[in-house]
């Protein structure tokens, strides 16, 4: 199959209704990951919001990847990891437009959580987390919504792997 064929049957099958179906998914996690980001950043600015004895809810400005990994105040290097994040969506969404449905509902979700974690590091130059899990004095790393949807989808891709064969 020539380019130009492989091109014209992608197009077509970003039409597809299940794609549609949930591409409006992803929207719907990109939506509820900037609504719960926003009412944060717009609150919760200078204090903590105590929730119960396991969550509280704190912000904290992450300008590395997941988990705080390569945090840096070098600008060559924030913009080259994001435009490495940039090239991983997409080719997540090309895999997406491509795959089985139960694939795609996946990668919805790792798409979803992806875009609104993308969105803040264009906007804020920085990923805004605020959730605190914590046992005592142990601390988990302070995560968000779109992270929620990111290991989610990542353990239900995990998940299917053993169970799911090709």
């Amino acid at each position: 199959m020539n380019f130009l064929n492989k091109i014209k049957n992608f197009s077509y099958n970003i039409l597809k209704r299940e794609n549609i179906y949930l591409f409006v998914f992803i929207a719907i996690i990109f939506i509820f990951d900037r609504v719960s980001k926003l009412k944060i950043i717009s609150e919760f600015s200078e204090s903590s919001y105590f929730i119960n004895d396991f969550i509280n809810l704190d912000l904290v400005w992450n300008i590395g990847v997941g988990f705080g990994f390569f945090s840096t105040n070098s600008n060559i290097i924030y913009n080259f990891i994001t435009a490495i994040i940039s090239f991983v969506i997409i080719i997540l969404l090309y895999i997406f437009v491509t795959s089985k449905t139960l694939d795609k509902v996946i990668y919805a979700t790792i798409i979803g959580g992806a875009v609104g974690n993308f969105y803040d590091r264009l906007a804020y130059k920085a990923v805004p987390d605020f959730i605190d899990m914590h046992y005592n004095n142990f601390h988990w790393f302070t995560f968000n919504v779109a992270d929620i949807f990111i290991t989610v989808g990542i353990i239900f891709f995990i998940v299917k792997s053993f169970f799911v064969k090709n």
